[in-house]
C-alpha cells in the first residue's frame, strides 16, 4: 500500500509540474586589473591594482555595487623610497544606460583607503565613475571602467586620484 502511494504521489508530482522559467540573473562577482593614480595622496605613487567587485540588481536600471581593492604603491615620503600595503573597498550605486549586451553606466562610490606604512593613513572617498560592460555570454561581461575620487582625511588637505580599470565578472 505504501509503495502505490509513493508511486501516485511522484506520478502526480510529475504530471502536475510546470515547465521551468529562466530567471533575470541580477547578482554578480568578478575580478578587475587597473590602475590607480594617486597624484602623489599622503606621498604615495601610482600604482596597480587587484580587485573583487560584486554587484546586485535593484530595479529599473539601477544596481548597488561594491569594488575592494588591493595595491602595492611607493611611498615616496620614505627614504628610500619602499613598497607599502594599501586596501580601498567600496561601495555605490549605478544606472545602467542600456540593459542590452551592451551596457554603459553611470555611479557613484563610497570608499575607504588605508594605507599601512609606519604610521597608518586613512581616507574617505566619495566620486563619480563611468563604465561599460559587454556580455560575451549570456552570464559573462567583459568591462571598463574610469573613477575620480575625492578623499578627505583629517588634518590633511583633500586628495584626488584617478583610477582605471578593466574586469571579468559572472553573472548568477
Amino acid at each position: 500500500m505504501r509503495t502505490y502511494l509513493c508511486a501516485f504521489g511522484l506520478l502526480a508530482a510529475l504530471l502536475g509540474a510546470t515547465p521551468a522559467h529562466a530567471q533575470f540573473s541580477n547578482r554578480s562577482l568578478g575580478l578587475s586589473l587597473g590602475y590607480m593614480d594617486f597624484k602623489r595622496t599622503a606621498g604615495l605613487a601610482g600604482t596597480p591594482f587587484i580587485g573583487l567587485e560584486g554587484s546586485l540588481y535593484v530595479e529599473n536600471g539601477f544596481e548597488v555595487v561594491s569594488l575592494s581593492k588591493l595595491m602595492f604603491p611607493k611611498d615616496t615620503f620614505a627614504t628610500p623610497e619602499k613598497r607599502v600595503v594599501g586596501l580601498a573597498p567600496s561601495i555605490g550605486i549605478r544606472y545602467l544606460l542600456l540593459e542590452e549586451t551592451l551596457r554603459p553606466y553611470i555611479g557613484t562610490d563610497v570608499s575607504y583607503l588605508i594605507v599601512f606604512k609606519e604610521q597608518t593613513s586613512n581616507f574617505v572617498g566619495i566620486g563619480p565613475n563611468v563604465g561599460l560592460d559587454y556580455f560575451v555570454t549570456d552570464s559573462v561581461s567583459l568591462g571598463v571602467r574610469a573613477q575620480y575620487n575625492f578623499y578627505i582625511a583629517l588634518n590633511e588637505d583633500t586628495q584626488t586620484s584617478l583610477t582605471g580599470s578593466v574586469g571579468l565578472a559572472a553573472y548568477f
